[in-house]
Parts: structure tokens; C-alpha cells; sequence
């Protein structure tokens, strides 16, 4: 009868649609693999910034990126301010980490491991021989795809529900097996880098006891739930494994005994110790530093936590002993500097700031915050002092949207409007606001003669297309499933 002929049509139809939206679903989660070589920013990336800590990871990584052959590609150490200990890569100039590995390494042989590992995915080439992979698992899913909408249009078309059912699975099961190939290939790039960071470790003559004992932690916290877990659709492998087979490596080294030099070994508990004092409340600071204990990163966390919760007095007096206990340390002077300015008083924080230039000349971030407190005095007799610093470090960190704001307000002072908003255009550029940073160019045009240097940076910024490439891509690689120093 064809009034009961239309409803099956009609319940046929539905099935294939069902089948048709699950196939957009699988699609849709395939995306992020298709994506991965087009990189974006995504919002609030929680950078920390800190001259002395930066600089303590150059000096980790130098020897390492050289054994590496990765010396010349000025590969930089970018600090994320997450508790999680953790690190990773997303691309060949940055190896992420997290302060929280850096605050819970006890010592900078673990750290160095950590860095050692990441350095073996650039140096394989990890991260674009990940992306053909995927490359090659889009080409095949969309293979999968088009063959299981094939079979389920016929299905509905001849009311076949078993050519319906193999359509689906025709779909859903190449899928998985993708999907398990491709965990399958990132798993055998994370033991690649394993044994490429022991034989950087052993090449600079540093143990790979660090980077086994890191490794050998994440195994025990994996220990309750590894039982559980498949592994076949982990990223890594699977902890015991991984741990028995660095052993093995690790304890060939004739390196294995090493310890890290003593002097090495104080910087790391500064640097933690500023950590502590930057991220924790000053109850925690003054539990994991009693006043009984009276060592250099003792205090260093104390003078931290004191400036920050409003006790500048207190704090500067702190910072005064520590300087008196290490005069030549550049990273006091910049404490005290940055405790004078926050607290209102810039003219103050000139001098020590200063004095923290001449002994750290290569710290950038030390030359933008004098810069700052020049600015901040309000004192037009600094201008050109200011200027001159902020250029320097513009050159250094052209993607720091700091020294640009901080440059227009100097230029303004002046009363070079010009140039004033040129570097706020590059301001928002570096924050990636395109729409602003378009409007200030343009406005800066008008203000400088056509064809001049200035009208010509102007005219490019308003000629841009499209923000320039983010810090992530989809595809990275890790070693593991508030406020900071200067943010």
C-alpha cells in the first residue's frame, strides 16, 4: 500500500541521515590532526617572564642544543605558569616548560633531563615528520569517510539495512585503526627522544639520573591506574616499559654518579626559592622557609613574599643584606629596583635598576624595566635615556608588547606623536589586535613625511593581512600525560 510505503522511505532516510551527521562527527574530530601545521594563539597563555630564571635555563640548554647540532637555531626556553610538571614542543625555536617542573626539581640535573628530551624531538625532527603523518591520516579517514557515505546513500536508497550497518562500520573502524597508528607512531618518537637525550647527556658529560628519576616519578603516579589503561591509545609509552628500558640506558654511562656543580646547584635553589616566594602565599613561603633557616634562598623567598604583600620597608632591608651577601648579583639590584617601583616610587628604583644594566648588560628584561621606571618619574629629562634602552631591547624581543607601550609613552613625552603611535601600533601587533594596530598605523602615517622610515613600517602594519603565527599548533609533544617573576 503507498501510504504505508511512505513512512518506511521516510524511517530509511532518517537512518541515513544519522549515519551521514556521525560521519561529520568523526570528521569534525579528525580536525585538529588536519590542522596542525596552521598554528594559533590561544588566549591567555599564562607566560611567565624572569631575567635570572631565563637565563639559568640558557645556560642548561646551551651545551645540550650544541651536542644536539641545534646550536645555531636559537632554540629558546618559554616558561609556562602552570603547577603541573610538565614539558613540551610545538614547533623548532621553543621547548615549553612549566614553572611547577621547575619548582619541584630539587635539582638541575632533573630539569636538564627534562630539556635533554625535548631537545631529542627537534632534533629528530619529530614535530614535521608527526605532521605528514597526519597528513597522511586525513588522506586515509577521508578515503574511510567517502566509502562508508557511499555505502549508506545505497542503503537508503535500496532499504538495505545490513548495507547500512557495513556502511557504518566502514567508516567507524578505520577510524580507530588511524587513530591507534598514529598514537602508535608518537609513542615510538617519545622512546626516540629518550635515547637521544642520555646520548646528549653523555656527550656534554652530565648524568641521565635526573631525566630517569623524572621519568621514574611519572611511573609511580601512573602506578594505580596503568592497570587499567589501554596501551594502545596512550601518547606515550607505557610507564614501567619506559622506565626499565631508560634504566637500562641510563646506567651505561659512565656520567651516571655525577653530581652538579655546587655553584649550579645554588642557582637552581635561588631560582626555586623566587618561584616560591613570586607563587605561593607568604604563610607557605614562611613554612617551606622558617626564619630559622638563614640560607641565601631562605631569604631570597622571604624578601620576595615581603615586597609582595605590601611590607616594601621590610622588604628593601632584606634585599640590602642580600646584596651585601653578593654584591655583584645583578638579579638583587633588580628585586630592589622593581620593589621601589611598584610601590610607588620610580625615581628611587633608577639607581638600582641601573646598577643592575651594568652587571647583567645582555638582560633584556632588566633594560625594559629601567626603562619603565625612567618613564614612570614623569621627568622629561629621561626621554631620551628611556628611548634608547627600550630600542635596544625592541631589537632583542620584537614580540614583546611592553617595550613598545612603553616606548610610545616615552616618544609622547616628547612629544613625537609620530613615532608615539607607530609603537603603539606595534604594541597592539605583538598583543595580536590587528584591528588596533591597523587604526594606530594608519593614524601614524599621517603624521610622518611619505616615504620616510617611519611612514614605511606604518604603511606595512596597515597593509597586514593576517596576525603573524601563534605559539601552538596541534601537534606537540611533552614528557608527561598568578602572578610571576615578571609577567
Amino acid at each position: 500500500m503507498s501510504g504505508g510505503d511512505r513512512p518506511s522511505r521516510a524511517r530509511r532516510a532518517r537512518r541515513a541521515s544519522r549515519a551521514v551527521a556521525l560521519t561529520a562527527a568523526i570528521a569534525v574530530a579528525l580536525a585538529p590532526f588536519a590542522a596542525s601545521a596552521q598554528p594559533a594563539t590561544p588566549p591567555g597563555l599564562p607566560i611567565v617572564r624572569d631575567a635570572e630564571i631565563e637565563q639559568l635555563m640558557r645556560d642548561y640548554t646551551t651545551p645540550i642544543l650544541r651536542a644536539a647540532g641545534l646550536a645555531q637555531q636559537n632554540i629558546q626556553v618559554v616558561l609556562i605558569n602552570e603547577r603541573a610538571f610538565n614539558a613540551f614542543v610545538v614547533d623548532g625555536r621553543r621547548i615549553f616548560i612549566n614553572v611547577g617542573a621547575l619548582f619541584d626539581a630539587k635539582t638541575p640535573n632533573e630539569i636538564i633531563g627534562v630539556l635533554a628530551h625535548e631537545s631529542g624531538h627537534i632534533a629528530g625532527g619529530h614535530l614535521s615528520k608527526m605532521r605528514q603523518e597526519l597528513a597522511n591520516a586525513q588522506t586515509a579517514a577521508i578515503i574511510a569517510l567517502l566509502l562508508g557515505i557511499g555505502a549508506i546513500a545505497a542503503s537508503a536508497r535500496s532499504g538495505n539495512n545490513n548495507a547500512a550497518q557495513i556502511g557504518a562500520a566502514t567508516i567507524q573502524g578505520p577510524q580507530q585503526m588511524i587513530m591507534r597508528s598514529l598514537l602508535s607512531y608518537q609513542r615510538a618518537q617519545e622512546e626516540s627522544a629518550d635515547r637521544a637525550g642520555v646520548k646528549f647527556l653523555n656527550a656534554t658529560q652530565q648524568s641521565a639520573k635526573g631525566m630517569y628519576n623524572t621519568f621514574r616519578r611519572f611511573a609511580d603516579d601512573m602506578l594505580i591506574i596503568s592497570s587499567r589503561v589501554d596501551p594502545y591509545i596512550q601518547t606515550h609509552p607505557m610507564p614501567k616499559e619506559r622506565v626499565a628500558a631508560l634504566e637500562e640506558l641510563a646506567k651505561t654511562s659512565p656520567y651516571w654518579d655525577k653530581t652538579d656543580p655546587p655553584e649550579l646547584q645554588l642557582r637552581h635553589d635561588m631560582m626555586r626559592a623566587k618561584l616560591a616566594g613570586f607563587l605561593e602565599r607568604p604563610d607557605s613561603v614562611l613554612r617551606r622557609y622558617p626564619m630559622s633557616d638563614t640560607s641565601l634562598p631562605a631569604r631570597y623567598a622571604r624578601a620576595i613574599a615581603a615586597y609582595r604583600y605590601s611590607d616594601v620597608n621590610s622588604a628593601i632591608a632584606q634585599v640590602d643584606a642580600l646584596i651585601q651577601a653578593q654584591p655583584n648579583n645583578p638579579y638583587f639590584y633588580e628585586l630592589k629596583g622593581q620593589a621601589l617601583l611598584e610601590s610607588g616610587k620610580p625615581a628611587a628604583a633608577i639607581g638600582p635598576l641601573r646598577h643592575a644594566v651594568s652587571l647583567a648588560p645582555s638582560a633584556t628584561l632588566i633594560r625594559i624595566l629601567l626603562g619603565q621606571a625612567l618613564i614612570a618619574t614623569g621627568d622629561t629629562k629621561y626621554s631620551d635615556e628611556a628611548i634608547t634602552l627600550l630600542r635596544v631591547a625592541m631589537q632583542r624581543e620584537p614580540d614583546a608588547p611592553d617595550v613598545y607601550s612603553q616606548l610610545a609613552m616615552a616618544y609622547g613625552r616628547k612629544g613625537e606623536y609620530g613615532e608615539a603611535d607607530l609603537a603603539s601600533a606595534q604594541a597592539a601587533l605583538a598583543r595580536g589586535d590587528m584591528k588596533t594596530a591597523r587604526e594606530l598605523a594608519a593614524r601614524a602615517k599621517t603624521r610622518f613625511p611619505t616615504g620616510s622610515p617611519g611612514w614605511v613600517k606604518a604603511d606595512d602594519i596597515v597593509g597586514l593581512k593576517q596576525p603573524s603565527a601563534g605559539l601552538f599548533g596541534s601537534t606537540q609533544f611533552s614528557i608527561g600525560p598568578a602572578k610571576g617573576p615578571t609577567q
